[in-house]
């Protein structure tokens, strides 16, 4: 048996937590999750406060993690890090950290990379997400469509062009007077909202026959984004109009993303779609 530890810091939450086992045979003994809350006072994440924060908050979260799972420190065989994408320096605070231990205790350190470990997660939770399938990872940097032909072999479809679909949902969210982050106060918002009052057009990328896979599979949002902003200048009413701007948006985006999801699958003839992401 293997045991072990994995530290997150890429954005705006430092993470740990200790698994054991082998191959499909894997138990998460913990799991210790610290969210950065001082971030909403200004409205999104502001990176050198991110990083300072998992400068302080890194040692306690790692010691608690190994603590709830019963076991002890030099117990640990290995150590995976998130070490791209993300944030420089909140990257390199978890990275410097997981080598500094990994030296001390003679174990080897993985650098792990963030969306790929999206994916991995969800066969944690679902044993059917194996490959082959297609995969549509959401979160808030990023917006990417892949397919994943067995772990480790990966071909991109599509990303965003500009706004990632949680950007998007952060900076609509903020022209609506929402609190960051946004997305839950968007989806809170258009659960009462009519989808008929403000009707967006689907951000979809124009595309030809001669289009690489990585632009026919392309999306944008930052034209959705601004259709939003005119809607909320033109509105007579905002405090009315509020919900059902939301369901607009939410609407126009989430179509998008099924898709563009949907026609991928089909041309790469993959019966599965898996979601990861902390938008998914």
């Amino acid at each position: 048996m293997t045991r072990m530890l994995g530290i997150e810091t890429s954005c705006d939450e430092t993470s740990a937590s200790v698994i054991d086992g082998e191959g499909n045979n894997v138990s998460m003994k913990s799991l210790v999750i610290l969210s950065q809350d001082i971030h909403r006072v200004f409205g999104g994440v502001v990176p050198e406060i991110a990083s300072r924060a998992h400068l302080s908050s890194i040692v306690p979260v790692v010691a608690r993690a190994v603590d709830e799972a019963g076991i002890a420190i030099d117990e640990i065989d290995a150590i995976a890090v998130t070490s791209a994408p993300g944030l420089i320096g909140a990257l390199l605070v978890g990275v410097c950290y997981a080598k500094s231990l990994a030296f001390a205790r003679g174990i080897p350190v993985v650098g792990v990379h963030h969306m790929e470990g999206h994916l991995f997660a969800t066969s944690l939770e679902n044993p059917d997400a194996v490959p082959p399938f297609t995969g549509l990872l959401v979160s808030g940097g990023h917006t990417l469509l892949v397919d994943v032909e067995k772990w480790g072999r990966y071909r991109l479809l599509g990303a965003t062009r500009d706004d990632a679909a949680g950007e998007a949902f952060d900076k609509v969210a903020k022209l609506l007077g929402c609190p960051y982050p946004g997305g839950r106060h968007i989806e809170q918002l258009a659960l009462s909202g009519d989808p008929s009052r403000f009707r967006f057009s689907r951000p979809m990328v124009r595309r030809n026959d001669k289009s690489s896979d990585a632009d026919y599979y392309a999306f944008s949002f930052s034209g959705l984004k601004t259709a939003v902003l005119n809607a909320v200048r033109g509105s007579a009413d905002l405090d009315d109009d509020r919900s059902h701007i939301a369901r607009g948006f939410q609407d126009a985006l989430v179509e998008t993303l099924v898709e563009n999801t949907f026609r991928a699958a089909a041309t790469c003839r993959r019966s599965r779609v898996v979601l990861g992401g902390g938008v998914a």
